[in-house]
C-alpha cells in the first residue's frame, strides 16, 4: 500500500504486514486475506488498531452483499469499538460501478459503527483517489 508505487500484486494468502510513513505519521498496515477460509483468522488482528481500511470491488455487484455481510461481522468484535473505519471504493474507473452514495446505502455505515466513518472513491492501479482517504484518516 505504499503510495507512489504500483505494484503486481495475486491476493493475500495469510497476511502482509508493512510499516509506511504518510505525512511524518507512521502507520502499521495489515493486509489480510480475505477468502473465506481466512476470515474466522481476521479477528487475531484486531488488537490494537486504531482504524479499519476496508477495501470493496465497487465494480462487483455480485459479491456486495458478501462483502456488507463481513463489514457488519468485523465490528461486531469489541476489540474494534473504538475504530475508525475507512471504506475504500475501489476500481471507479470500471464501467457500472457503485459510486460513493450507492455503496453508503447498501453498507450501512450507521449500523456498523458510531465511530468516524469515511468512504473514498479510489482506483488502486493508479493510486487515484488513495490521497483522500488517508488525508481523511489524518482528521480523526
Amino acid at each position: 500500500m505504499k503510495l507512489g508505487e504500483a505494484i503486481t500484486t495475486i491476493p493475500t494468502i495469510g497476511f502482509n504486514v508493512e510499516t509506511f510513513k504518510y505525512k511524518n505519521i507512521e502507520f502499521t498496515a495489515w493486509d489480510i486475506g480475505g477468502q473465506s477460509k481466512l476470515r474466522p483468522l481476521w479477528r487475531f488482528y484486531y488488537e490494537g488498531a486504531d482504524a479499519v481500511i476496508f477495501v470493496i470491488d465497487s465494480a462487483d455487484r455480485y459479491r456486495i452483499d458478501e462483502a456488507v455481510h463481513e463489514l457488519h461481522r468485523v465490528f461486531e468484535d469489541d476489540a474494534l469499538r473504538d475504530c475508525k473505519l475507512l471504506v475504500l471504493a475501489n476500481k471507479q474507473d470500471q464501467p457500472d460501478c457503485m459510486n460513493v452514495e450507492e455503496l453508503r446505502e447498501k453498507l450501512s455505515l450507521h449500523r456498523v459503527t458510531r465511530n468516524p466513518s469515511h468512504i473514498s472513491k479510489t482506483v488502486a492501479v493508479s493510486g487515484q483517489g488513495i490521497d483522500e482517504g488517508m488525508n481523511h484518516t489524518m482528521m480523526w
